[in-house]
């Protein structure tokens, strides 16, 4: 699976160079690199779907810190690998027609292909780590999506909000990882599956579950993280159907489902669940049928479904994880389709305004099809698969152990199927039926790969939502066995009778084509909805931001204002405080000159010599006389290394002061004229601040020469230099080798920086 994945990146990456290719009619056989993933995955059915069974490759990586590139496939990760993989297919076809002839098309399908791989990541690893690894990388790659328009400002900064969410969130995702394997000594996520009980039983619980859930919570765009998700639909339309269908915005989704069996089961796991959950959904629902263009009402039912989701994983009964685990499913299907219509809809009319869209069947007669069936699924109509979830759905808000809370749960889950039926009737049914407002003008027609996406996933609706057990045995049952934590036969059926859940779902059916048909007084209240858009989770965050970039702007104006003397002046001061602090505090000071050496002539002279070298730096008006003043002051200390046995740092020294100063005299007729500037108090101030940081270090070092040496880490160079690293010079052995990676990166540095001076120099020859 690993090789899978990091061929995938591999692909994504090469398509870049792939530009006039991926511009001739060929380019839809792109889409058979999902489809062949597809294909993979679906090979591994067999192995899975029992329950019982999944399947783990194992990949040192650091083996040292328990980072592994671990890969594991059982029900949970193969489902959301099947819909990554096979929508993604759809998604890739359905492109290569909506973005025909864009100059970028190569570059956008790069992006797509790596976001892919690192969805595939994520559900699939099986290592706390290389999870976050992937998970930011979703994060990354979907920011480049989302702002693929970066000609527009709104593209841009809706894919700024979006990377800033889901970026906190990788952050505590990454808290949560160490954290857990702190406590338990492992990053394996099957591992941990044994730890339960430590994890649970740890005083760290409620901060593991918090940073877990603040992780998810952003990347599914939960309440009060929701806003960014609205503002992602300004990204082409194949971005938002993949990414907020069946990819990104389930990943979070994904991440609380793979650890309920770990973490899950406790009063905080379920409250806090249920809370967000709660209002997410039902706050979505509402909400998504005030909104008049079409990616509006997709994105607020979009985030009511992922709340009704988290809300069945805060229910956690047995029921209420098959629902999730239906719902997942069933929610792909009719979401990707829709957002898909809604591309096609957009493409050719250049409008989403469902306010000036009707008779649209007369166009698009076989679109209408599939329109009618994704609006059917996510009413909840029987034949559909939306049904079949629906129906769990309210079950499991009906058989909740406390009845009291079960009677609100239900009430919750009503409302939200309301709103959302009404919502899907308003994208699928509203534009195509009824009577033409004018003669539209079809400026892009549809070809098949514009239409086959849509009318596969409508196939598939259907095909599910008659045959339910088809899904049960091949994906359901070992997808909720793999949340459950064991196989609970449960399988899904059309009818079960006259029931209470029967009555719920007719009932949710009639209002919900009430809200639909009292669209036009729901759109009017839009202006009451707008009055409260001041105390919007946006704009509170967004207040947030600026005040903390203002207290930002004002730390940088006093601790960066330009002036080297002002950074010293701050480092030294720091320094003081912190070193003399902890001096004074905790060390005994001890001062005793017993056995220190006699001054001797020679270094006697040496020191006189510093002192006025210091004293002609600090008060002469030459440029030319400071810069050799303090050549004398840095070979002065060349000299007393050499004193103390250490010639090896005098002739390193020695270089540095002899290339600092050649440099100092060849730039020294590009300087501006020097001026000598007094002022008595800032004199004073750094007079103060240098005869405090003189007595310190003098302090320090008379202290050192009483205080008892710790020889262990030098007496291990010494004793290992030769038998480990082959050499004899002790300080060349841990540059090159003991802190050879340290070496190695200040490389890198060195050369990404002269590559960057190289890059601006280029670019001065060129606008010459």
């Amino acid at each position: 699976m690993l090789t899978l994945i990091f061929l995938t990146f591999v692909l994504g990456f090469g398509i870049l160079l792939l530009k006039k290719p991926v511009q001739t009619k060929f380019v839809a056989l792109i889409s058979l690199l999902p489809f062949s993933i597809f294909l993979y995955l679906l090979s591994f059915l067999r192995s899975v779907k029992d329950g019982v069974n999944s399947v783990l490759y194992r990949s040192e990586w650091i083996p040292s810190l328990g980072i592994n590139l671990d890969s594991k496939i059982d029900g949970l990760s193969l489902l959301f690998g099947l819909l990554i993989s096979g929508i993604g297919t759809l998604v890739y076809l359905y492109a290569t027609s909506y973005l025909r002839g864009h100059p970028l098309l190569h570059r956008f399908l790069s992006y797509l292909t790596i976001f892919m791989g690192a969805m595939l990541g994520v559900v699939t690893s099986d290592n706390l780590i290389t999870l976050f690894i992937f998970w930011e990388l979703t994060s990354i790659s979907s920011f480049f999506l989302i702002g693929f328009n970066n000609e527009q400002e709104e593209s841009r900064a809706s894919a700024l909000w979006a990377l800033a969410i889901t970026g906190l969130g990788g952050f505590f995702l990454l808290s949560f990882g160490v954290i857990v394997g702190a406590i338990t000594s492992t990053y394996t996520i099957s591992d941990l599956l044994t730890q339960s009980d430590v994890l649970k039983d740890s005083p760290f619980y409620l901060l593991i579950i918090v940073f877990l859930f603040l992780a998810a919570f952003t990347k599914s765009a939960q309440f009060p993280f929701h806003f960014w998700l609205p503002g992602a639909m300004k990204a082409p339309t194949p971005v938002s159907a993949y990414l907020h269908s069946a990819t990104m915005v389930k990943a979070g989704v994904y991440l609380l489902a793979r650890f309920t069996p770990i973490l899950g089961g406790t009063m905080e796991w379920s409250t806090i669940l249920l809370v967000v959950g709660g209002i997410t959904m039902t706050y979505g629902a509402f909400h998504s049928v005030f909104r008049k263009d079409m990616k509006g009402i997709l994105a607020y039912s979009t985030i009511s479904a992922l709340g009704l989701l988290v809300f069945l994983l805060g229910i956690g009964t047995e029921i209420a994880l098959y629902a999730m685990a239906v719902f997942v499913l069933a929610h792909a299907l009719y979401k990707a389709a829709f957002f898909l219509i809604t591309g096609i809809v957009d493409h050719a009319l250049h409008t989403r305004d469902i306010t000036k869209l009707r008779g649209l069947k007369k166009y698009f007669p076989l679109l209408t099809v599939a329109a009618v069936i994704a609006a059917l699924s996510s009413a909840g109509i029987p034949l559909t698969f939306g049904f079949i979830g629906k129906e769990l759905i309210y079950e499991s808000g009906l058989h909740y152990i406390d009845y009291n809370l079960s009677l609100v749960l239900v009430g919750a889950l009503f409302f939200t199927n309301v709103f959302l039926t009404g919502s899907g009737f308003l994208i699928g049914i509203k534009p195509f039926f009824g009577t033409p407002i004018k003669d539209y003008c079809i400026s892009h027609k549809p070809d098949w790969r514009l239409i086959a996406p849509p009318v596969v996933l409508g196939f598939f609706t259907l095909l599910l939502g008659i045959l339910p057990v088809i899904a049960y045995k091949e994906i359901i049952l070992a997808t909720f066995s793999a949340m459950n934590g064991a196989v609970v036969e449960m399988p899904l059926a059309i009818w079960h009778g006259v029931n209470t859940s029967l009555l719920l779902s007719g009932a949710t059916i009639v209002l919900g084509t009430a809200v639909y048909f009292g669209f036009k007084c729901w759109n009017s209240s839009m202006n009451v909805v707008e009055r409260f858009e001041g105390i919007a989770p946006k704009n509170i965050i967004a207040f947030i931001v600026e005040k903390f970039r203002q207290l930002a702007f004002r730390y940088t104006w006093v601790f960066h204002n330009g002036y080297l003397r002002s950074y010293l002046a701050v480092i030294i001061v720091f320094f003081i405080g912190l070193v003399g602090y902890k001096l004074f505090a905790d060390v005994p000071l001890s001062v005793n000159t017993v056995g220190l050496s006699e001054f001797r002539t020679y270094e006697l002279v040496v020191f006189l010599i510093t002192v006025v070298a210091v004293v002609f730096a600090i008060n002469t008006a030459s440029r030319l006389t400071a810069i050799a003043a303090t050549g004398v002051v840095g070979y002065c200390i060349c000299l007393i290394f050499v004193f103390y046995g250490a010639p090896d740092l005098g002739m390193t020294q020695f270089a540095i002061d002899t290339l600092t100063t050649v440099l100092f005299l060849l730039v020294m007729f590009k300087l501006p004229a020097f001026l000598k500037l007094g002022n008595s108090k800032i004199q004073f101030r750094d007079a103060i601040i240098a005869i405090s940081f003189g007595i310190l270090i003098s302090i320090i070092t008379l202290q050192a020469l009483v205080s008892p040496a710790d020889k262990d880490i030098s007496r291990y160079y010494a004793e290992n230099v030769y038998t480990l690293a082959k050499g004899k010079n002790v300080v060349n052995v841990i540059l090159v080798d003991f802190r050879g990676f340290d070496t190695m990166i200040e490389g890198i540095v060195l050369s990404i920086a002269a590559l960057g001076v190289f890059s601006m120099l280029k670019y001065k020859d060129d606008e010459e």
